[in-house]
């Protein structure tokens, strides 16, 4: 995608202005003149004033285009499945939060999603309102009991073609109990692959670590999204996840990927946020979307409502931002001829 599509997130305060009409899911910005000459070392998110609170006009017209209550807005389908596993296995960097909401995004243009939540903490479920307390069919009866996906996966409620299958307590215990179990990398794989409906697109939000669940969503993904927070720490683990997608690649799925980066938690403010950008994008190129998530209140606050930022506050920057996201990984699938 080109710079200039992105610039709603990095850029200040000018967001998608999209016509009433619009007929393409496109977004247009532009950065206010001399705003790059200003300092040097100021984040390309630097405002002109307060962004978290713009103009009634443009909020509107961005909730409108992101809430897409007409249908007239649509994300291009891929023409095979794309199973995307979002994973980092150091906490708090954005995991559930970017599945959550690239979900939602997409199913709201056009696309038909499934979401797995494979953490045990459940957080994916709750995001999207989902029950997943002890008793519910979770993906735990899948992954130990051949359970069909069909029978535990659930619709989210006000989002049309979006269905989540939710994690409970039980899946805690799935690590250790799948240590016996024949073929125990694929048990998800199989799951996925027998489910009757196929979807555009399967999120598969993973714990944070390495253990088995998350090798179960390596094995069953085509796709790997690695959310990276702006910060140093987020660096320090990234070699480590690398090298063991590169194992599961060499000895159980071979056409696993890294695909997709996206900078989450990006603080304008410092320039460590930059210094971080810019490591990525120049260890990683093209893989990194040119959406970046910035830090927002809005998006902290949307799970404890049970929603995601795109239906909470769809007229946010966080929820700009995702759906920036969603249309750059959706362009993509279209550009490279889906990754079946």
């Amino acid at each position: 995608m080109p710079r200039s599509s992105a610039s709603a997130t990095h850029g200040s305060d000018s967001f998608a202005d999209a016509s009433p009409d619009a007929s393409a899911p496109t977004t247009v910005a532009t950065e206010p003149q001399g705003a790059a000459e200003a300092d040097e070392h100021v984040s390309r998110e630097t405002p002109g004033r307060d962004e978290d609170d713009p103009p009634l006009a443009m909020e509107a017209l961005r909730a409108v285009q992101i809430l897409n209550p007409s249908g007239e807005i649509s994300m291009p389908r891929p023409d095979q499945p794309r199973v995307l596993c979002v994973a980092n296995q150091k906490g708090g960097v954005g995991k559930t939060t970017t599945t959550v909401n690239l979900a939602v995004a997409l199913a709201l243009h056009g696309n038909r999603v499934l979401v797995v939540d494979l953490d045990p903490q459940g957080n994916a479920s709750t995001g999207l309102n989902v029950p997943h307390h002890a008793g519910v069919p979770d993906v735990y009866d899948c992954l130990i009991d051949n359970v069909p996906l069909a029978e535990v996966a659930q619709p989210v409620e006000g989002i049309p073609n979006l269905f989540c299958v939710p994690a409970t307590i039980d899946l805690a215990g799935a690590e250790i109990e799948l240590v016996s179990v024949v073929a125990r990398e694929s048990r998800l794989a199989r799951a996925i692959a027998a489910h009757p409906e196929k979807f555009d697109y399967v999120f598969i939000d993973c714990p944070p670590s390495l253990g088995l669940l998350t090798v179960n969503a390596l094995c069953a993904a085509q796709e790997v999204l690695i959310p990276i927070q702006c910060e140093y720490y987020a660096l320090e683990g990234l070699n480590q996840l690398i090298n063991n997608i590169n194992l599961v690649r060499q000895h159980l799925n071979p056409i696993l990927d890294v695909s997709t980066i996206l900078l989450t938690m990006y603080d304008r403010r410092t320039r460590l946020a930059d210094a971080v950008e810019q490591d990525v994008r120049n260890h990683f190129g093209a893989k990194v979307l040119e959406a970046v998530i910035p830090r927002n209140v809005r998006v902290s606050e949307a799970p404890s409502y049970g929603q995601s930022v795109m239906t909470y506050d769809p007229g946010s920057r966080g929820a700009t931002s995702y759906f920036e996201a969603a249309l750059e990984i959706a362009m993509r699938g279209v550009n490279t001829g889906g990754t079946a």
